[in-house]
């Protein structure tokens, strides 16, 4: 295992964060449990969930996971989130400082802590003023409920606006992103990484395996079958078979991994994690495991280190498809000029 900063704090972390979405889902209790102790074993340092995983079973799971290994827990840095509903009220949800308010208090008492190290926004409110919700995790800090706070699936000019705010009214600022991010979604590096990096703010990229797509499990024109995500719901959200299958993109870059997999003797899930692991402002990339065969593989990523060359590789098959403008040559050609004549 390898470590870091979290962002531009001062706390260490590993560079590997343990993803606990499938707790009291796909993995139960026991298997839950199994998993920390892999992670931990491993050298991992950092686990990330959220109050909506599982409607707050995931976090009590973790809470008596804590409990019961006291000297490891000492250790642990752990991460939730706040934002999606938990009730049918009209302010069970949102980055309001009422609901913040009630949705951290639950969180600290499903975890049986009395302060979590990095809390984050799971997403964007477009209801409350961005102020209130800064406000409140300023005072958070203050109080010694939370350490840093951070935020999931933000636009580029929302990571920026509020890291200004921030900076404005002298309040704590922001120190992590969590964005999706991986080889078959690098749109944020258009806007989101670039403001990451102008901010100060870490990457934890969530889902860097694609749903599964980068394992190499799923075959061109077969619909998947069997215990996996897609396997048990092949229309499952942004992972949805049918529309990735449609897309050359999809299997010219899984036939990288797999090619750059062979030449290093590793698996192509490792290949992926080390890919991502290497690429600007990320600082720990999210596992999610339903159970400690997948969790062990993906662990080994941590000190798996590609050649230039295989960077390069892969970077080029996998990237995003533009038009000229914006993103594209005529659009980056604008914002970018020569100091020679």
């Amino acid at each position: 295992m390898r470590y870091t900063t979290l962002g531009s704090s001062g706390t260490v972390v590993s560079t590997q964060c343990l993803g606990t979405m499938t707790f009291g889902a796909e993995a139960d209790e026991a298997t839950s449990g199994t998993i920390i102790e892999a992670f931990v074993e491993a050298g991992g340092t950092f686990l990330d969930t959220a109050d909506v995983y599982s409607t707050g079973v995931s976090e009590e799971i973790i809470g008596r996971w804590l409990k019961a290994h006291p000297d490891d827990a000492k250790n642990l840095v752990i991460a939730t989130k706040g934002r999606f509903a938990m009730g049918k009220g009209h302010n069970d949800l949102g980055l309001s400082r009422r609901h913040l308010r009630q949705a951290l208090d639950a969180s600290l008492t499903r975890l049986g802590v009395d302060h979590i190290d990095l809390y984050q926004m799971h997403a964007w409110d477009a209801v409350t003023p961005i102020e209130e919700t800064l406000r409140f995790l300023d005072d958070a800090v203050a109080a010694g409920k939370i350490g840093y706070y951070g935020f999931s699936n933000y636009l580029g000019w929302q990571v920026t606006k509020a890291v200004h705010t921030a900076r404005e009214h002298g309040w704590t600022p922001p120190v992590t992103l969590q964005p999706q991010y991986n080889l078959l979604v690098r749109d944020i590096e258009h806007e989101v990484v670039p403001a990451c990096l102008d901010g100060g703010l870490g990457l934890l990229p969530w889902s860097p395996l694609a749903g599964g797509w980068l394992t190499g499990k799923y075959q061109r024109d077969t619909t998947p079958t069997g215990e996996s995500r897609l396997g048990e719901d092949p229309e499952r959200g942004m992972e949805a078979y049918g529309p990735r299958n449609k897309q050359e993109r999809t299997w010219d870059v899984i036939d990288a991994v797999g090619a750059v997999a062979k030449e290093q003797g590793v698996s192509s899930a490792q290949v992926a994690l080390a890919w991502l692991a290497a690429q600007p402002a990320v600082t720990s990339v999210i596992l999610g495991a339903r159970n400690v065969e997948q969790l062990t593989d993906n662990l080994a990523a941590a000190d798996l280190d590609l050649t230039e060359e295989q960077l390069d590789r892969l970077s080029e098959v996998s990237a995003p498809q533009l038009d000229d403008y914006p993103y594209g040559t005529a659009g980056v050609a604008q914002r970018h000029r020569s100091i020679t004549v």
